[in-house]
């Protein structure tokens, strides 16, 4: 870092996005992209903006606002698009979060909460998952903070029932309660609904999972008109054209074309399961996930050497080095086709351990 670099963010450790390669081709398994194309509807729409990108996007997302107004059955003022569900959940830190209201989370999810606590100089707690690496709810209640919970979690897969989300929002009527869900889409049930019933309720999802909108970058919040008005306070206050003309016109094409998201969400679903039976044919030993990857382990083979072993093989996993995670490994659900390559380079792997 240079000289210049403030004092204040000198110990500021970045969040580690998954390897996007460039040397060689790879069946590429570790950022938890969608195997499938964008819907037809959303590329056509995107295509048409392309050449009014001399123009400013619409700040208020309207067009886009109005389709998922009547999708997910709220109302203009309950929802904000943002570049990606990881600007959501940083406003989220900027907007709620201070001294006096710490932020709450499991020591093992998303790894980005740790970075915009950092980033925004807000104190918090990591609450330990159990053994089994699921949450108690009984850790979350009380709470004088923010509580940020991914639902279904990361890597782990778990997810909680709408019952205990619901218990968590409502033991701490007076804190805010953020749920990442972006994994929702694949076996998990959204809490969306509870935002007619709870004021410190703020839901966040993402078009890069079950929408195929990765590369585009578009996410959103859904709360109470309250909360999204001190969201919007920050949005324009740092980029009020914070969504592009391109990705908002695939965004709304995407939410127009809901059959398409499903069949592919349902694809995935069987093709994660079919896997992880194949996988426990192999000994592995596998979380019971409810997103679109599989966290797995295998009592033969060190985490590490396994994604190494897999890289040089051309498949890419995600390998995570901190403590309780070293020996599972990421793997993203792909098309049938990849993840018979995934199970064939394991028999062979495992082949040669023994």
């Amino acid at each position: 870092m240079s000289r210049f670099f403030s004092d204040k963010l000198r110990k500021l450790v970045p969040y580690t996005p998954g390897e996007q390669p460039k040397n060689m081709e790879y069946i590429k398994l570790n950022t938890n992209e969608s195997p499938f194309a964008p819907s037809p509807k959303a590329i056509e729409y995107a295509e048409r903006e392309i050449e009014l990108c001399r123009l400013y996007s619409d700040p208020e997302c309207t067009d886009l606002v109005n389709v998922a107004c009547e999708y997910f059955g709220v109302e203009k003022d309950e929802i904000l698009f943002t570049n990606g569900s990881d600007e959501i959940l940083n406003f989220a830190f900027m907007a709620f979060c201070d001294g006096d209201h710490p932020a709450y989370f499991p020591d093992i999810t998303y790894g980005f909460y740790t970075v915009f606590a950092d980033l925004n100089n807000v104190p918090y707690t990591e609450i330990p998952l159990k053994d089994d690496f699921s949450i108690d709810i009984s850790d979350y209640e009380g709470l004088c903070g923010v509580i940020f919970i991914a639902n279904p979690n990361a890597p782990t897969g778990l997810a909680l029932s709408l019952s205990d989300i619901e218990s968590v929002v409502r033991a701490n009527p007076n804190s805010v309660v953020v749920i990442d869900e972006a994994y929702v889409d694949f076996g998990a049930e959204s809490a969306v609904p509870l935002i007619k019933k709870y004021d410190n309720l703020l839901v966040t999802q993402t078009f890069s999972k079950s929408r195929s909108l990765a590369g585009a970058r578009l996410g959103f919040g859904i709360g109470c008109k309250e909360l999204i008005c001190d969201l919007n306070t920050i949005k324009y206050s740092t980029n009020p054209y914070n969504v592009n003309r391109v990705t908002m016109a695939a965004g709304k094409g995407s939410l127009e074309d809901r059959e398409y998201t499903e069949e592919n969400c349902q694809r995935i679903i069987a093709t994660r399961e079919r896997t992880k039976n194949k996988l426990k044919e192999l000994g592995f030993e596998m979380t019971d996930t409810f997103a679109n990857f599989i966290f797995a382990k295998h009592p033969l083979i060190c985490g590490e050497e396994l994604y190494l072993k897999l890289k040089e093989k051309g498949i890419l996993v995600r390998h995570f080095s901190k403590e309780k995670l070293d020996e599972y490994n990421r793997i993203t659900v792909g098309t049938d086709e990849q993840m018979d390559a995934l199970v064939k380079a394991l028999e062979d792997i495992l082949g040669e351990t023994k």
